[in-house]
């Protein structure tokens, strides 16, 4: 089963368990959604994570568990904690009952606080946003709650691009907005390595927690030279980290009275300005496997090749209420 599998990643995963040959469960929480994931060979069924007696359905006869589905911003703690702390384990309460073999967990690089070092299994959790906060207690709950002969895996996700992506979707305005100069150093996975490493942990029973990413940890700069490369048509305005925080707090003030999440905030800001270069290899060398794009160098042009033959999508520009 698939959580969040209407989601950037959770779509992705979705697909790459179809390819697989396998008929997967996607848990979708908005019915309307759906219709996103309609083409694929698979069953849905309702679930949400505020509402732990909808999980016990949703899990009943799963052997493998991939957990995607959370509010995907950068808000506030308090916000965020309902569905990525206390609605993870609740999850994982429903699975220990239902006898679940196997359970993935995306994770985030956030966890941990900036630094020049690189990042490994070792390195020790030290979030500075709240998202960062809320995922390193969602995976404390998850360990707590998992029955003991249970496989569990954490991946540590570092930034997850793609032609659904929420940067991939500014892109397509005109321009992009970005805070600080561009020189930090962050790493980056494309989508769909994302989603057959995640696969591929459950399927060779891999079990831990670990940051991955691809082998070629890039300044923002350098992603963005890469981009202006193969897409010139791209404009990009970059604003003094101050002047930035500044006015996503201005921002997010103004938009606390809505129940739509939102990436304006100065969590955001403060998110893309971290210094988190995860040392290469990692998961994929004791898979013996590699990325099929190594750098942003093949994977920004695969997601503009992409971007090409559908509509970019992305969650957080949902219109919908919830």
């Amino acid at each position: 089963m698939v959580t969040g599998a209407t989601g950037f990643i959770g779509y992705a995963v979705a697909h790459a368990l179809v390819r697989r040959g396998l008929r997967p469960r996607l848990m979708v929480r908005r019915p309307e959604r759906g219709r996103l994931l309609s083409h694929l060979e698979a069953d849905f069924v309702y679930g949400n994570l505020l509402r732990p007696e909808s999980l016990a359905r949703a899990v009943e006869g799963v052997d493998t568990i991939f957990h995607l589905a959370a509010r995907a911003t950068f808000e506030s703690y308090d916000r965020l904690r309902p569905t990525i702390v206390d609605g993870s384990a609740e999850l994982m309460k429903a699975a220990t009952r239902a006898g679940v073999k196997r359970f993935v967990f995306a994770s985030s690089l956030l966890v941990y606080g900036s630094t020049d070092s690189e990042i490994d299994a070792s390195t020790p959790t030290r979030p500075q946003i709240g998202y960062g906060r809320a995922k390193v207690e969602a995976e404390e709950s998850l360990r707590r709650e998992a029955s003991p002969d249970m496989e569990l895996a954490i991946l540590r996700l570092p930034h997850v691009y793609g032609a659904r992506s929420f940067l991939f979707d500014q892109l397509k305005k005109g321009f992009l907005l970005f805070p600080g100069s561009g020189e930090n150093v962050y790493s980056h996975l494309h989508v769909d390595d994302a989603a057959d490493l995640l696969v591929e942990v459950a399927a060779r029973g891999w079990t831990g927690t670990s940051p991955v990413a691809d082998d070629d940890p890039s300044t923002w700069n350098g992603f963005f030279s890469v981009l202006d490369e193969y897409y010139p048509a791209m404009r990009l305005l970059q604003l003094p980290s101050s002047l930035a925080i500044a006015g996503a707090t201005v921002l997010e003030a103004a938009l606390a009275w809505r129940k739509r999440p939102t990436l304006y905030t100065s969590d955001t800001v403060r998110g893309w300005l971290l210094n988190l270069p995860v040392r290469r290899g990692l998961v994929w060398q004791d898979l013996g496997l590699e990325p099929r794009y190594s750098s942003i160098d093949t994977g920004i042009p695969a997601s503009l090749d992409e971007a090409v033959s559908f509509r970019w999508l992305h969650t957080t520009a949902d219109r919908s209420n919830g």
